[in-house]
């Protein structure tokens, strides 16, 4: 069982590079590495407060999933973004790879994203707002890209107080 000394921290060349889809012949993985990010997610909440999602790359599983937990756990396989928003939104975004540092981004307002739930079945599900925010954001950890690559400007960055 992974824990909150296996989470990748900012500088870590892991969390720069591009995931690898799940393949069906690793389906058998997906119930241990969700697992693995609901611990460790759980671990970051009663550490620093926040936590509504993790990405397997953040804990060296270099899969595109993410595990997101707000009222129930949502399991995305595969994850793809279409139906971006003309409409963007500012706002302080953190990250558990770097829980003191808060960076500003633009994100997209609204997003659709199509996934495999974890019983391998096609979904998609419409977003809006911070629940779009934070799928953006696990997304581009898929793709190897971190929030502090999305600032604003060189002035968009704060510590967590």
């Amino acid at each position: 069982m992974k824990t909150l000394a296996d989470l990748l921290l900012l500088g870590d060349p892991r969390l720069y590079q591009n995931c690898e889809p799940i393949l069906p012949t690793e389906k058998h993985l997906v119930g241990g590495w969700v697992a693995d990010l609901h611990n460790v997610m759980q671990e970051v909440r009663a550490k620093y407060g926040f936590g509504r999602a993790i990405a397997a790359p953040q804990l060296g599983i270099m899969k595109r999933l993410i595990y997101m937990n707000i009222d129930q756990p949502v399991v995305f396989i595969n994850p793809t973004l279409t139906d971006l928003s003309d409409e963007l939104f500012e706002l302080w975004d953190d990250c558990m790879s770097f829980p003191n540092l808060l960076v500003k981004v633009k994100r997209y307002q609204s997003i659709t994203v199509h996934y495999l739930d974890q019983h391998w079945q096609p979904q998609s599900w419409t977003m809006h707002d911070s629940l779009a925010e934070l799928l953006q954001h696990e997304y581009d950890h898929l793709n190897g890209v971190l929030c502090t690559m999305r600032a604003i400007d060189d002035k968009s960055f704060r510590w967590r107080r």
